[in-house]
């Protein structure tokens, strides 16, 4: 399968869809199989500590694997997280971006099933790894009918 939305495409269509939060997160790559996002950290994604909170992280996780299912099903796609899990490894570095490489596992008509590494820029040790399972709107429902 191709993709329905190249990189240009997918970050124009989340600015539109996602205003509040479209300038956090950048599509550094995009391939059929993969995405590779950047969160760019401030102080506001910051906890106690000056490390990079938890939330802030899982938000990295639920926007990359969301961005490579709307890449790959194209502006129709309302998909919703169902399920979600994340390991946290090591402290990320508090004034540095994010970055997470994105797997898509399956990509079937009900359900996406991603796996999300996410690291400190500059760091090849990942600090924290997701598991996000989302449900996909039936083709020609009104869901699906977003954009």
């Amino acid at each position: 399968m191709s993709l329905a939305l190249n990189k240009k495409e997918l970050a124009e269509y989340m600015a539109q869809v996602f205003p509040q939060v479209h300038r956090d997160f950048e599509v550094v790559e995009l391939t059929e199989e993969t995405i590779t996002m950047r969160l760019r950290v401030e102080e506001r994604h910051l906890r106690p500590g000056g490390t990079v909170s938890g939330p802030s992280m899982f938000g990295l996780a639920d926007v990359c694997v969301y961005a490579l299912v709307l890449a790959r099903k194209g502006r129709q796609s309302l998909a919703v997280t169902t399920s979600s899990s994340i390991d946290f490894l090591r402290k990320p570095e508090g004034g540095a971006d994010m970055i997470a490489q994105c797997k898509l596992l399956k990509l079937g008509r009900t359900l996406a099933v991603g796996d999300v590494l996410m690291y400190s820029e500059g760091s090849d040790k990942p600090v924290a790894r997701a598991s996000m399972t989302y449900s996909l709107p039936p083709e020609g429902s009104a869901a699906s009918a977003f954009g």
